[in-house]
């Protein structure tokens, strides 16, 4: 009998639970070592006639199968030796499929925890589908984030089984689905608790045997919304009408600069409109395409700078949060911290108001979770039961962790310092949601100045993933391992870097955003200057954000940051015309752009140029455009790593395309520099430095990168 590493079968009463268990790993991921081991279960299941019927479950805690191993992507140099490998998944998972459809033994899938990508495919090859209603349980095709496609099947089954408008939102989204949503879409037959997972998967797996197999999904065209669906994904025309608006709102999203979603929508045409063979060969010719393509390359180095640095030693258990500042900002970090890191949450406000208006921020977020079905009623009530506010300190003295989110005023955030290091325990962490304030300004008459560090999170907090923790030369380790970890609970993507003004992300957008106000002096238009940005792959430019941040906001952190660094972050004084006339930008409806009363984006405000003492008249070509405003980006990316506020390239990478939307397809400004060569950035810094100004003088580690010929990541 051959001897199983990653897998074990258990037979009883006729059915093969059959357990996967990758060995030296907390998760099930898919690589040749484990499918060379599927290739010997399927042997013993395809031969032992012991064997009627099958459950596939996992024998690890929180996971069924989690994908694909993505360090064997990057293995795949060659894209027929992708399109090969591909081939071989799709015999195996053709093998599984058959034990039912060919040799009459049913095969459950109990899944318990994430089962995405390969582990979605491989589901989709059983004849049933059983789920835990944990909300550890998510199912869901996310290859798109990484550049590729799904490979495994995915493009082909789940449109058979779900319909071709269910199945291309998940694909082209790689968003997941919770057990309840995939058990509406009929992605599953049943959901149960955990502990009735295994049991009741074998007790299906017996009442099958013996059953015709049949087509999956039915129970998805009960409703009148999914009949209509049915007709329109039954005829021809309705199909090319599906497929047509399908690549149309995909276009509009990716502004053709991944060529993923479409190809995975292709792969699904081929398979939807000639014959399953055709789509199988589609899709594992596209992927063989994709995964050695510079997008996906980028991406996937994103995806491992997000993991690389996981442990958080020595850090501090959180329970007890207190939340000193109930705005917006506050509110929301209230919000991830009941919801996500499920912690009792103490928010501090200077008024009855204030704390009404927190509370009903904080139910805002709740209760949009609720409505999108990603909270129950129970879970959404439980999450507000564990947030209060006061105006005054009583109930902070016990808290773990201190988050300060009011006005970025020094005097104002030293002063609240003071008053919470009365209150609160010597050991208890006190971090600043300063977005360009040095940490050590802050802390600078703080008793214990060891427990002080700043969390940036950015707007709105509930929705933006990243979360920039900086640490002084005072900070204790086990102080910033409790604030990333911490982070980490509230669902956030942690960078840590160094103090100094404007730490990391505040300080790139600095001369990014000045370089637009010098394009403005020059007569270039806000949309000339914004489109080609966005054209670049940011998803909104430089105009549109500083109407998001507030003009009076930029204005403010624009002097903090001239005064620390000189000319190079200071634009054209344009700033004063747009402050005298009370342009704040989206919160009063007055910026760059034109609101209407729900605050809702339209066109550029014509007024605007006169307040800025400007005539929108030079032909500026859109590359120009883009190269000066990327690369005062990225040049200033490069000091912040030459300056030691950066610990690693990885770090500024995840930070500019995790908090400031750096086109994820070119994998941030460091992996950016490597894909076009130091010495290619360096001409073209001294080539604008020649144009333009000494603000365009290359950075020292990028001149002596370009020099040696070495790379940042």
């Amino acid at each position: 009998m051959t001897t199983l590493t990653h897998f074990s079968i258990d037979v009883a009463d006729g059915v093969g639970t059959v357990w996967m268990d990758r060995a030296g790993d907390s998760l099930n991921t898919l690589d040749p070592s484990l499918m060379d081991d599927f290739t010997s279960v399927l042997d013993r299941l395809e031969s032992d006639a012991d064997i009627r019927a099958v459950v596939i479950a996992s024998a690890k805690p929180d996971n069924f199968l989690a994908g694909a191993n993505i360090k064997w992507f990057s293995e795949l140099s060659d894209p027929d030796e992708a399109e090969a490998a591909i081939r071989q998944g799709h015999a195996l998972f053709a093998r599984l499929e058959n034990l039912h459809s060919r040799r009459g033994k049913p095969v459950v899938a109990a899944i318990h925890g994430a089962c995405l990508g390969a582990g979605l495919e491989l589901a989709l090859a059983c004849s049933h589908r059983i789920a835990s209603d944990d909300s550890k349980t998510q199912l869901g095709q996310p290859e798109i984030q990484l550049g590729v496609i799904p490979a495994g099947g995915g493009t082909q089954r789940l449109p058979a089984l779900v319909g071709i408008a269910p199945a291309l939102d998940l694909i082209l989204t790689g968003r997941a689905a919770s057990a309840q949503k995939a058990k509406r879409l009929g992605l599953v037959d049943e959901v149960l608790p955990r502990p009735m997972l295994i049991e009741t998967a074998q007790t299906r797996a017996t009442e099958a045997i013996g059953a015709s197999p049949e087509k999956g999904g039915l129970t998805t065209w009960f409703t009148a919304e999914s009949l209509q669906r049915l007709a329109l994904e039954t005829n021809p025309v309705g199909r090319n009408i599906l497929f047509s608006q399908a690549r149309a709102r995909m276009l509009r999203e990716t502004k053709g600069h991944y060529p993923a979603p479409a190809r995975a929508l292709e792969a699904v045409r081929i398979g939807v409109q000639e014959e399953a063979e055709a789509g199988y060969a589609a899709e594992a010719r596209f992927f063989g395409q994709l995964v050695t393509s510079p997008e996906s390359v980028a991406l996937r180095s994103i995806f491992f700078a997000t993991r690389s640095s996981s442990e958080t030693p020595s850090a501090t258990e959180v329970g007890k949060v207190a939340v000193l500042g109930g705005g917006l900002m506050g509110a929301g970090i209230a919000a991830v911290s009941t919801l996500k890191a499920e912690s009792t949450v103490r928010i501090k406000e200077i008024d009855s108001d204030g704390m009404r208006r927190a509370l009903a921020q904080v139910a805002k977020v709740v209760d949009e979770r609720r409505a999108k079905r990603r909270l129950s009623e129970f879970e959404a009530e439980q999450a507000m039961l564990r947030v209060t506010a006061s105006t005054d300190w009583i109930g902070f003295a016990d808290s773990d962790l201190v988050i300060e989110a009011v006005f970025e005023d020094l005097d104002i955030k030293q002063a609240i310092l003071a008053q919470a290091e009365e209150v609160v325990g010597p050991e208890t962490v006190f971090a600043s949601n300063t977005s360009s304030l040095p940490i050590k300004s802050i802390a600078a008459d703080s008793s214990r100045p060891e427990t002080v560090l700043g969390m940036h999170y950015f707007s709105p907090v509930e929705k933006m993933p990243l979360l920039e923790v900086i640490v002084t030369d005072d900070t204790a380790g086990w102080a910033e391992h409790t604030a990333v970890a911490y982070g980490r609970r509230q669902g956030k993507t942690v960078i840590v870097v160094n103090d100094g003004t404007g730490f990391y992300t505040t300080r790139v957008l600095g001369p990014y955003s000045s370089e637009a106000f010098h394009l403005l002096a020059e007569g270039v238009s806000v949309q000339d200057i914004d489109g080609a940005v966005e054209a670049w792959g940011f998803p909104v430019g430089p105009l549109r954000l500083a109407d998001e941040v507030g003009i009076d906001v930029g204005a403010k952190i624009a002097v903090i940051l001239t005064d620390a660094f000189g000319d190079r972050m200071a634009g054209p004084d344009l700033m004063g015309g747009l402050i005298d006339s009370d342009r704040k930008g989206r919160k009063n409806r007055r910026g760059f752009y034109s609101y209407d009363d729900d605050g809702k984006r339209g066109d550029v405000d014509e007024s605007v140029y006169a307040d800025l003492g400007v005539t929108p008249s030079a032909q500026t070509p859109p590359a120009e455009i883009q190269e000066r405003v990327s690369l005062a980006f990225i040049n200033e990316a490069a000091r912040c790593l030459e300056d030691g506020v950066l610990r690693s390239a990885a770090d500024g990478d995840v930070g500019a395309v995790m908090g400031l939307g750096f086109p994820p397809f070119r994998g941030g400004p460091f992996f950016w520099v490597d894909h076009l060569g130091a010495g290619v950035v360096v001409e073209r810094l001294r080539t604008l430095a020649e144009r333009h100004g000494p603000r365009f003088e290359p950075a020292q580690i990028l001149v002596d990168a370009a020099q040696s010929g070495t790379s940042f990541r």
